[in-house]
């Protein structure tokens, strides 16, 4: 039997904007399984950073046969009302990704079959178990061997309901890191696993887009071995590839390496995002994250190694540690654009299920969002979901609100862009800056209306935070 399979990318609806607004990058995993769906099967993609209204319509007239669904926790209630949807029509539906790895007996509840783990080596015996009527209520993934045979995604391939305007390229999997809050080193694994150079570049050259976003969780790795695979990629990449301007996420560590730094620019990179997480060691150790606490009083020196290579620095900060109070946000803020990282992401600390804060926090009574699944919504990274130490969750959230309003109504992307530019010495970093900040005020204006809903006006006990967060801005 030929079956006509439908994979779809849930979102949570409590964004207002984070996944539906700005670039359009690829659900990658999507395209990687549609590659691997044997013939003569057919494949679409739906992709709800889009909208969600075209799925309900889609899954009653366009035929399915399987439905496919990968989800992060914050998209699994969505998930399970599109398998209900696929339920009442009948359709078999498979559930995968992150999620159903970390609670596979939960999502079992509610789809015909779960995935667990990597998917790469199941997935063609899952679309030909169902072709012929033997879909199993669960499979086992494992973390394979890349190589040249997996971890290419389609590219190709479109949704059904959109247009990717980047695209995403996998070069490696897995992170030796382990942070506490972080489940990629368990659900890939610690080991960096490569793909084969000719693969990517094979890939790469396909690639309908001149922007492509590097998924990889360390690009640059944390050691020698590491560091010398991912030059020789770089090289294959000039020697090799077509002309793409690229971004990936990399440890700080990557700052000390001119000649990867170097290459790196040549290859096309414009921007890597760095996980400093913390300005506080001591968060930075209940974290887990030693190479940040090795390299902490190092960060100015780090930073201006990618700037001298023409590479901007999107720096990325969690809020909620256990030492972190209301002033936090505001001080982290001020410092970043002091060290010159050129994009903010200041993000809530959020315990996702599969993580070891997860389950430590569970074991000390400190989530709160349990109704469970309706409070998967909740784990969207803007809003606090557990119980902090120094701090309530609401004043947690207030003070990261004072930021976005701040980012909302201060006057400040071409200031930041101009000082990439005379850092970076490059246009093309200073352009991409520029959009990222752009979009980022774009969906601060958006989120902060329903802050305002949510709480009010600005507290009159923030003047002293509000003046720092200016004062950042004003140093842009």
């Amino acid at each position: 039997m030929s079956l006509r399979i439908a994979l779809i990318n849930p979102i949570t609806r409590r964004t207002q904007g984070y996944h539906t607004i700005g670039s359009k990058i690829p659900q990658l995993g999507l395209q990687v399984l549609a590659r691997l769906v044997p013939p003569p099967h057919e494949v679409e993609i739906i992709d709800e950073i889009f909208g969600g209204d075209f799925t309900e319509d889609a899954i009653r007239t366009r035929g399915y046969d399987l439905v496919g669904i990968t989800s992060y926790t914050s998209g699994a209630t969505r998930a399970y009302e599109i398998a209900a949807q696929c339920r009442r029509r009948g359709i078999p539906t498979v559930m995968g990704g992150p999620h159903a790895w970390a609670v596979p007996d939960e999502s079992a509840r509610y789809v015909d079959s779960v995935a667990v783990g990597e998917c790469d080596e199941i997935w063609p015996q899952i679309v030909d178990d169902a072709a012929s009527g033997r879909l199993q209520p669960r499979y086992e993934g494992r973390l394979s061997e890349l190589g040249s045979r997996f971890g290419a995604g389609l590219q190709t391939l479109q949704p059904v309901n959109g247009r990717y305007d980047v695209s995403s390229i996998q070069t490696s999997r897995g992170c030796p890191v382990g942070c506490e809050y972080c489940s990629v080193t368990l659900f890939n694994g610690g080991p960096i696993r490569r793909r084969d150079i000719g693969s990517i570049i094979e890939e790469w050259n396909q690639t309908p887009r001149r922007f492509i976003f590097v998924t990889d969780d360390n690009f640059f790795g944390v050691g020698p071995r590491h560091a010398e695979w991912a030059k020789e990629l770089l090289k294959a990449i000039i020697k090799h590839g077509k002309r793409r301007l690229w971004f990936s996420q990399t440890t700080i560590n990557m700052g000390d390496d001119v000649e990867g730094l170097k290459l790196a620019y040549k290859a096309g990179c414009r921007g890597m995002l760095i996980g400093f997480e913390s300005l506080n060691p001591e968060s930075l150790k209940d974290f887990h994250k030693g190479i940040n606490r090795k390299n902490a009083n190092r960060y100015d020196d780090l930073v201006k190694g990618y700037h001298r290579a023409g590479i901007s620095v999107f720096g990325a900060f969690i809020i909620g540690a256990d030492q972190d109070t209301v002033d936090t946000v505001s001080q982290t803020a001020l410092e970043s654009v002091r060290l010159g990282v050129d994009t903010i992401q200041i993000t809530n600390l959020t315990p996702l299920p599969g993580t070891r804060m997860y389950d430590r926090y569970m074991k000390e009574g400190r989530i709160f969002a349990t109704n469970y699944p309706e409070d998967w919504e909740r784990f969207t990274f803007v809003e606090t979901v557990y119980h902090p130490k120094n701090v309530s969750a609401q004043q947690l959230d207030e003070a990261i609100y004072e930021l976005r309003h701040t980012a909302a109504t201060v006057p400040w992307v071409w200031r930041r862009t101009l000082r990439t530019l005379i850092q970076t010495r490059s246009l093309t970093a200073a352009l991409f800056i520029h959009g990222m900040n752009k979009g980022w005020k774009r969906m601060a204006r958006i989120q902060t209306r329903y802050d305002q809903v949510r709480f009010g006006g600005i507290s009159e006990n923030a003047a002293e935070r509000i003046a720092r967060l200016r004062q950042a801005f004003a140093l842009s």
